[in-house]
């Protein structure tokens, strides 16, 4: 056994010798290099391998923006399934068509135009940086997809069309059962079009209100109070739904289908507010980001229930609902500048807000079917402010609460007061227009046999309601 061994250690050594005599003596046994080729082939090596490390972080921001627009995307699911549950049955079919639409009509109009808006170059001329023509880029510059940045670009118009979608589908539930086709096509235009993407362009745009310091991470002020405002206008301005009464909101249709269409919401809101982040380079914020958005919209919920339940004595399901939204909208603002506790309070107080702001809506005679301006445009401005009060010194945001002075509270102040008056001035002149050209309100017959019959000769439960025959 011996013997055999040694000849195995033998023939291996003797294999050895061949396969380093193949690749030659002279490759093993060279000579140091110069120690300054030796120093530049190492810089060289830690250039490429940070110039690497640079390139997958580049692709992986990219690919989470996608995800996180994905998620928002999402949402549009969760508008349609909210709305058609909380309004009557002769109009699920308009709200689901609307709610579509908002998709289609938005991803066209900010494609051509909004994106270019929103985010054009400045005028230097012009106080804090002017838009004009000749600084917007239409069609997103050409961009296909060919040259380098092009990935980056269409990623990132894509995520804000997402945000853009969710302006316009805002309006829509307040509007329910009510509003013309037509019209409702036309006003989802405009507002992708113009009166959202300005309100961008002065915001995360880099525009004179975010130089004056404003805090929106994500958008209670430029997208839900924006969308709110328009449906406050767009409603007052319809009128109420046939038969209704004041004092006494129709019941909701299917509950079930609204729960199901607020969990869809939340779960796309973290898309919504951790995707804000733009990036994911920076795990400190994103995980409190993703903490803040689900403590507030659990808050919120609680707050808005037990609030309810003092003024009524019932668990009311719609509240339960509207106020986890109304959560949501409240932290959207603060959501990476404040700390757990105060996104605690944040959607605690925004549930309260949303139940005290329907009842003022209601008492004012407008007719909002979802609550979608106390959801969005009451709690989006309570949320923005809330940042002066109790933001995060270490977080950026200075408030009386945490070592700051009055300073972040006005500048929040004087970015809603902005953003509410430009909304709410564009609203009018587009609902008075669309009024006056008589394409704002659905015929008269769509209130007495309903607007699905009516407009879409359709119904969700064609065994039960009645459908419109078609003129012969």
């Amino acid at each position: 056994m011996n013997k055999r061994k040694m000849l195995y250690r033998l023939l291996s050594i003797l294999i050895g010798l061949a396969v380093l005599y193949s690749f030659g003596f002279d490759a093993i046994a060279q000579d140091d290099p110069p120690a300054e080729d030796a120093a530049a082939e190492v810089m060289l090596t830690v250039d490429d391998a940070l110039a690497a490390a640079d390139a997958v972080q580049a692709n992986l921001d990219i690919t989470w923006i996608l995800l996180a627009g994905f998620l928002v995307f999402f949402m549009q699911a969760g508008f349609a399934m909210l709305e058609g549950g909380m309004i009557r049955e002769t109009g699920v079919v308009n709200s689901l068509a609307e709610n579509f639409m908002d998709a289609c009509v938005t991803g066209i109009v900010f494609f051509i135009v909004g994106y270019g808006i929103a985010y054009g170059t400045y005028d230097a001329g012009m106080e804090g940086g002017g838009l004009t023509p000749a600084n917007i880029s239409l069609l997103l510059g050409g961009a296909d997809g060919t040259a380098d940045g092009d990935g980056a670009l269409l990623a990132g118009f894509f995520f804000q069309f997402a945000f853009a979608g969710a302006a316009a589908t805002i309006a829509t539930g307040a509007m329910a059962e009510r509003t013309n086709f037509v019209g409702k096509l036309v006003y989802s235009a405009i507002l992708g079009a113009i009166i959202y993407p300005v309100v961008v362009f002065w915001t995360w745009g880099g525009g004179w209100i975010a130089a004056q310091g404003f805090i929106d991470f994500a958008g209670s002020t430029i997208v839900h109070m924006t969308g709110g405002v328009v449906a406050l206008v767009g409603a007052y301005m319809l009128g109420p739904r046939a038969g209704r009464v004041f004092g006494r909101p129709p019941e909701a249709s299917n509950l079930g289908i609204a729960a199901l269409g607020t969990f869809i919401l939340w779960f796309g809101w973290y898309g919504f507010n951790v995707g804000s982040t733009l990036g994911a380079n920076d795990p400190n914020t994103m995980g409190l980001v993703a903490v803040n958005t689900t403590l507030a919209a659990a808050a919120g919920a609680l707050g808005a229930m037990f609030y309810k339940y003092m003024r009524t004595e019932s668990w009311n399901m719609s509240f339960i609902l509207n106020g986890s939204l109304a959560g949501l909208v409240g932290i959207t603002a603060g959501c990476a500048s404040v700390t757990p506790l105060a996104a605690l309070v944040i959607g605690l107080l925004s549930g309260a807000v949303v139940v005290i702001a329907v009842t003022t809506v209601e008492r004012m005679k407008i007719d909002d079917a979802v609550g979608a301006f106390s959801v969005h445009g009451a709690c989006g401005a309570f949320g923005t402010l809330m940042i002066g009060i109790v933001g995060s010194s270490a977080l950026g945001a200075p408030s009386l609460l945490d070592g700051g002075t009055l300073d972040t509270l006005g500048v929040q102040v004087v970015g809603v007061a902005v953003v509410a008056i430009w909304t709410t001035v564009t609203s009018f002149l587009m609902f008075g227009a669309l009024r006056a050209v008589d394409i704002l309100h659905v015929a008269p017959e769509a209130d007495r046999i309903g607007i699905d019959a009516y407009e879409h000769h359709a119904s969700v439960w064609p065994n039960i309601l009645p459908l419109r025959e078609d003129d012969e």
